[in-house]
Parts: structure tokens; sequence; C-alpha cells
């Protein structure tokens, strides 16, 4: 089980404005993670050595389809990169993100203008008003936890 996933910079406007933003329990999460298949990972990197890399790469010995998200990379843990959510082929189960907190704000615009309806923010990753914003759109949110660790805690896969 991995000791750590990922820690980026949190907004600091959440903090300071004292909004509140609660995960689903753990029993739904658990099933959000036996639901999915495929995990667009946004911020995949190619460095083995970065939570990213070691997620995804967790992540898909599980046997879920990892479609990385990642400009200018052509291919990660053997499935083709994509710069961006628009230039998948297909919509992912969810997306999971490793980019900075400033970051958010964008992918929940385009998770909402192409109907992805589950985003999950890993470790560290806070944006209260993006995830507020993703889930009056129907989006069904988890924030500040690590995919991975969870997938190994709840001893889930793919359907």
């Amino acid at each position: 089980m991995p000791k750590k996933c990922y820690r980026a910079t949190r907004n600091d406007y959440n903090h300071d404005h004292g909004m509140t933003f609660t995960n689903p329990e753990p029993e739904q999460i658990r099933q959000l993670l036996n639901d999915v298949h495929s995990i667009a990972v946004v911020g995949l990197s190619p460095n083995e050595s970065r939570p990213s890399f070691r997620v995804a790469s967790g992540l898909q010995s599980f046997g879920y389809r990892i479609m990385p998200v990642r400009p200018m990379v052509a291919e990660l843990l053997g499935e083709k990169a994509f710069p961006d959510l628009e230039s998948l082929p297909e919509l992912p189960d969810i997306v999971d993100v490793f980019r900075a907190a400033e970051h958010v704000p964008a992918i929940v615009e385009s998770c909402i203008k192409l109907g992805i309806k589950k985003l999950w923010l890993q470790d560290g990753i806070v944006h209260e008003e993006a995830a507020q914003r993703a889930r009056e759109a129907g989006i069904t949110v988890v924030m500040d936890r690590c995919m991975w660790r969870d997938a190994v805690k709840f001893g889930s896969h793919p359907p």
C-alpha cells in the first residue's frame, strides 16, 4: 500500500472563507471504485518516481484502464497519452487529478462540458469552490484522498 500519494498546494481561498466540503461516505467511495473501469489521469508524469506515475501504475495493476492526460507526451504506461480531456477518444468513467489546486476549476469546467460524472482530486489537492461547482453540475466528487490507497483499502477492482 502506498505510504504517500501526492501533496500539492491547497487553495488558500477555501481556508480563509470557511468553506467546508465533505467527501462521500466510505461505502460510497468503495462502490465508486468498484463501478469505474477507465480512469483519465490528469497530470500523469512520465517520471517513475513521481506519485502520479506510481498511483496510476498501481491502479493499472488492479485492472483499471488508465487514460493518460499529459501534454507533449506520446505514451505512458503503455497507453496513448492525450494533451487534455477534450482530446480523449471516449469519455472516462472518472477523472483523477494530479494538478495543483489552481488548475482544478478549468478541469471541472471540462468535465461539465464533456459530461464526465465522476471526479477525484488526489491527496493535498483541495479547491472547495470548484468541487461545489462540480457537485451542482451532478458530478460525484472525492477530494484530498488517494485513489490507489482507497482501492487497496477497499479491495476494489473494476467490473
